[in-house]
């Protein structure tokens, strides 16, 4: 596509096009480039250069990001989303520019974690081409441990729950659906083989029941009682962010049972209550705090 062509298109001038061609990729405009003689720069495949027209590739975009499930960032689907938006934005009538561009000035969504980096995804582009597809795939799946296998998979559904992308699929080894953390897949090969989701699967309810199986397994697995000794205020706090197991009232106090699921974990919780909570047992880890306080004295004394 010509400079000239492209300039129309997005209704900018050529020397826009030239200028920047970073900032029109950050706007939303999917452009890939190539070198060599029959090189230049490319709209992706399947972008419509009528700004004023969605199609369904961009319903499909717009409407998983109101489900919650965004995919910002260099990727395929967050230049896909990008385009989306902008399209969306174009096609508002006049009266609802000026809402558009408010909205823009006044909000901004950062989903990069503070400290450190965001988790790499390599594979999910691949993962989430073969779900909307239905196509087989062979992934090659690290576990916790380090060790690495080839999975032949059915994928069903991809699940995004705090920023963390999980597969859903049926596995043709186990015989049974199993859940895939993407960031684990190291390597997918694609196949054209499709296959049929079963017709009384749903994601969302085997993800729940997965879920709360989960959960049951951590609890049983997991279970450190710690008795503390705090005022009303917060106990409520606490209740908020822990898991209690019982709770009673004495006088203006609350002796609280509450599950820190191992020692290491509790050493660590309650040395952020210390000065807001008494910790009475286990011994164990009262005395811990009481030598932790008494470190901290020798250090700040």
């Amino acid at each position: 596509m010509k400079a000239k062509e492209l300039a129309l298109a997005l209704e900018i001038s050529v020397r826009s096009i030239y200028r920047d061609i970073d900032l029109l990729a950050e706007a939303g405009v999917p452009i890939v480039t190539a070198s060599g003689p029959k090189g230049g720069i490319y709209l992706m495949e399947g972008y419509t250069a009528n700004l004023k027209q969605l199609n369904g590739g961009d319903v499909i975009q717009l409407y998983l990001t109101g489900m919650g499930i965004y995919t910002g960032g260099p990727t395929e689907s967050g230049l896909k989303l990008k385009n989306a938006l902008l399209k969306l934005e174009q096609t508002m009538p006049d009266p609802y520019q000026s809402d558009i561009k408010k909205a823009k000035a006044r909000f901004y969504f950062d989903d990069t974690p503070w400290w450190t980096e965001r988790i790499a995804i390599p594979c999910l582009e691949a993962v989430r081409t073969a779900v909307w597809g239905s196509h087989k795939i062979t992934i090659q799946y690290e576990k916790a441990d380090g060790i690495c296998s080839s999975r032949h998979v059915h994928p069903y559904g991809l699940v995004v729950k705090k920023g963390d992308w999980y597969l859903i699929a049926f596995c043709e080894v186990g015989q049974e659906i199993r859940t895939f953390k993407c960031e684990r897949i190291k390597e997918v090969q694609p196949s054209a083989e499709v296959f049929e989701v079963p017709v009384d699967f749903s994601l969302e309810h085997h993800w729940m029941r997965q879920e709360t199986a989960f959960k049951q397994l951590c609890t049983e697995k997991e279970y450190y009682p710690v008795l503390i000794r705090t005022n009303k205020k917060q106990a409520g706090i606490i209740a908020k962010r822990m898991e209690i197991i019982q709770s009673v009232q004495e006088g203006n106090h609350f002796i609280l049972t509450v599950n820190m699921y191992s020692y290491e974990a509790a050493c660590r919780d309650a040395m952020d209550w210390i000065g807001r909570v008494e910790v009475v047992e286990p011994v164990t880890l009262r005395q811990f705090v009481k030598e932790e306080i008494n470190r901290l004295q020798r250090i700040y004394g």
